[in-house]
Order: structure tokens, then C-alpha cells, then sequence
């Protein structure tokens, strides 16, 4: 069961300066970020809020670090802005095959390794109304949030 909204992914062009804009001018402060060198990816989880689940709401803020990246691909057609949404779920497996059995394409035939070993998979965004759409479990003892696809 999809438990709540984990984070909006944002592709931007500078990680840094962007995280910047995020703390002078809403006062979000980055929780974790790291390389994702599988994903092609330098990101920052910035944390909005809490939620009764005990899961947060998250900013995922998205560099690409090689052209060839989902995400450098993205930025290279769309410019920066809202990549993806992400939903929080306990089960990611069971969730996503469930989800398939709806018609729904899920992007990976296996849940991958998403920020702070988390284990996440994403919908195609042409079953979904145009949005990519990240399912993420978060790893035991960790916060959620997961990646760019």
C-alpha cells in the first residue's frame, strides 16, 4: 500500500546553486546526499516534513553527472524542473507487481538501489497521465527517498 508522497524529484543544471535557492529562500536543509554513479546522478535530499507513518517528505534535488544519465538526458530536452514524483511504500515488490497486474509498465524487472539503500522502481509515465512515478521502500534505520531513473 502506497503510504505517502516520498519526494518530488527536481533535475537541475547545478546541484549546488540550487540547493542554495532551496535554503536562503525556504530555509530546507539538505539531510543526505551522494553519487549515484549506476544512475548517473550527484543529488541532495533536502526534508520538508514528517508524517504519522514515520517516513518524511523530501526534495530530491538532481545533477546529472554524464550526458548520457537518464536525467542528463532529461535536462538536455527539457531544462530544469520536476523530473518525478515518488510514492512511499513498505513493499516495493509487492506494490509494483500489483501495479503491473494493473497494465501499468513498471521500468524495472527488479526493484534497484535508490538513496541510502533504499529499493525503489518507477511507472512509465505514459500509463500514468504523463508523470514518471517512483514506488520507494526505504532501507531499515534509514530516512526515504529514492532516485533519478
Amino acid at each position: 500500500m502506497l503510504t505517502r508522497i516520498d519526494h518530488i524529484g527536481i533535475a537541475c543544471f547545478d546541484l549546488d546553486a540550487t540547493v542554495e535557492f532551496y535554503r536562503a529562500t525556504y530555509g530546507f536543509e539538505v539531510e543526505h546526499s551522494e553519487v549515484n554513479e549506476e544512475q548517473g546522478v550527484r543529488e541532495a535530499m533536502l526534508r520538508i516534513s514528517g508524517t504519522d507513518d514515520g517516513g518524511a517528505s523530501y526534495l530530491q534535488l538532481l545533477e546529472a553527472t554524464r550526458e548520457d544519465s537518464a536525467v542528463g538526458k532529461w535536462l538536455a530536452k527539457n531544462g530544469e524542473g520536476v523530473h518525478h514524483i515518488a510514492f512511499g511504500t513498505g513493499d516495493v515488490d509487492t506494490d509494483s507487481a500489483d501495479i503491473r497486474g494493473k497494465g501499468v509498465r513498471v521500468l524495472y524487472d527488479e526493484p534497484r538501489r535508490g538513496t541510502s539503500g533504499s529499493r525503489i522502481t518507477f511507472l512509465h509515465p505514459k500509463d500514468c497521465h504523463g508523470v514518471l512515478t517512483e514506488l520507494v521502500t526505504s532501507a531499515p534505520g534509514a530516512h526515504s527517498a529514492g532516485e533519478e531513473a
